[in-house]
């Protein structure tokens, strides 16, 4: 069973907790809670929930893939399947599935065992070859430390590349000033 809409606002709840600011950023991800869909499955419209794995390795350089879809080099990432128990999985799942970086090769930083490090609200482009209208994504992003060096196993359907950019050069301005404020004890 997918993550349940009362465990994605309990979610999005400790991480307003953490950045009471961004609340208006995230009107779209309450719409969708408040809907009677699923906001967690990829055909609810206008918005739905996707969940992102932030790895860092020892040097604290972030994993990225190149996506074909989009062709931008970002953190994995994707949709909740109905195997998820909660987001954490969903993000852990997709860093397997896109990466072949298993779930016990990675741990949450501390204090980022259950909630994101970021939650980002961003446009995606219709695609009338899979149906979907122009929509929004709600993404969650968790944040790992690589603990285990494993071979990067890419899936090329949707992924066609990879490369570790130092934390000043991720993908996400929002992710990367995140990341410059974590004590430097709890990114070892």
């Amino acid at each position: 069973m997918p993550p349940s809409t009362d465990h994605i606002r309990a979610t999005a709840e400790a991480y307003l907790s953490r950045h009471p600011d961004e609340q208006p950023l995230l009107e779209p991800l309450f719409t969708a809670l408040a809907s009677a869909k699923d906001p967690a499955h990829r055909k609810t419209f206008p918005a739905h929930v996707t969940c992102s794995a932030i790895v860092l390795d020892a040097t604290d350089r972030v994993f990225h893939i190149h996506h074909n879809a989009t062709g931008k080099s970002l953190p994995p990432g994707g949709h909740p399947a109905p195997v998820d128990q909660d987001l954490v999985h969903a993000a852990l799942r997709e860093l397997f599935e896109e990466a072949g970086i298993p779930h016990d090769a990675v741990t949450p930083l501390p204090g980022f065992e259950t909630v994101p490090l970021d939650i980002d609200v961003h446009d995606i482009d219709a695609n009338p070859a899979k149906g979907e209208p122009a929509h929004q994504h709600i993404d969650f992003r968790f944040v790992f430390r690589l603990t285990t060096q494993r071979p990067v196993t890419l899936q090329t359907e949707e992924v066609s590349g990879y490369e570790w950019r130092p934390c000043q050069e991720t993908a996400s301005p929002a992710v990367r000033a995140k990341l410059a404020l974590l004590p430097r004890p709890a990114r070892s």
